[in-house]
């Protein structure tokens, strides 16, 4: 892949903003004449805008006119699973200064050399993520509210505080919040442009750095485990409770036999007299 714009020679500034669309895009079909990226899906709008598809369900869009934006999301909107309303989004500014060190300072602008489709689809690549993190994140802090006081009411009373099917709806919900994270975004993979151009290594590690991305992808992955290992001790819980349960039944069929057994035989013992 080889950059097709020329370098800019005055400084400018345009905004990239990652939405979140959906819990899913399905980008097969959708190559134009103006691709610059299979994956992820990438292609140009307008004069100098360029858009992205990622398929967790994040467009990353740069240079759109309002009108522009518009369009291409409701051209979209087929393509999208889960749709979700606006308001999960990452924006940022892009400064290009062509005799500039490539960084992102913490509140100020990315600055880059140019806006090529190489640097598009690394700075793309950070803002899908850090957006779908976002998103990630208030899903598994969801379920955190409901097993921190189930976990607290059980260490403190030695019980479970609610009953079964209200444990097994927190057994879902868990569940549930493991598939929708677990391997949506593979946050530790590079993007593929950097095979092609190692010297963008440096950006990318700059953004991720900044966004903290590896970071909170650790803190997510360790608050899934704990999603997980809960799920698993309910599971354990209600085990238990069945078996209790049953050994209960079992003996009270014993006594039962026991009295009948004591019944015939002091009927037995009374016909015989």
């Amino acid at each position: 892949m080889t950059e097709t714009l020329p370098v800019t020679t005055a400084p400018m500034r345009l905004t990239a903003r990652a939405l979140i669309v959906g819990e899913r895009i399905d980008t097969a079909g959708l190559e134009r004449p103006d691709t610059i990226s299979l994956l992820p899906l990438a292609f140009r709008v307008g004069e100098r805008g360029m858009v992205a598809l990622f398929r967790f369900g994040v467009a990353v869009l740069v240079g759109l006119t309002p009108l522009e934006e518009e369009d291409t999301l409701s051209k979209l909107r087929a393509r999208v699973t889960g749709e979700r309303a606006r308001g999960d989004d990452e924006t940022a500014v892009l400064e290009i200064t062509p005799e500039g060190d490539e960084q992102k300072s913490a509140g100020g602008p990315i600055q880059i050399k140019n806006l090529s489709p190489q640097r598009f689809l690394v700075v793309a690549d950070a803002l899908a993520k850090t957006v779908a993190l976002a998103r990630d994140e208030r899903e598994v802090n969801k379920v955190f509210d409901v097993i921190e006081p189930f976990a607290a009411q059980l260490a403190i009373r030695g019980k479970p505080p609610f009953r079964r099917r209200a444990m097994l709806r927190l057994i879902g919900q868990a569940l549930l919040a493991q598939h929708r994270v677990s391997g949506r975004v593979a946050v530790e993979e590079k993007p593929d442009v950097l095979w092609d151009r190692p010297d963008l290594e440096r950006l990318y590690a700059r953004l991720v750095d900044e966004y903290e991305l590896n970071e909170r992808a650790g803190v997510l992955k360790r608050k899934l485990d704990v999603i997980v290992e809960t799920a698993h001790a309910l599971t354990d819980i209600i085990d238990a409770d069945r078996a209790t349960r049953l050994e209960a039944a079992i003996v009270i069929l014993i006594v039962l036999e026991l009295v009948a057994a004591l019944v015939q035989i002091a009927l037995a013992l009374h016909g015989a007299r």
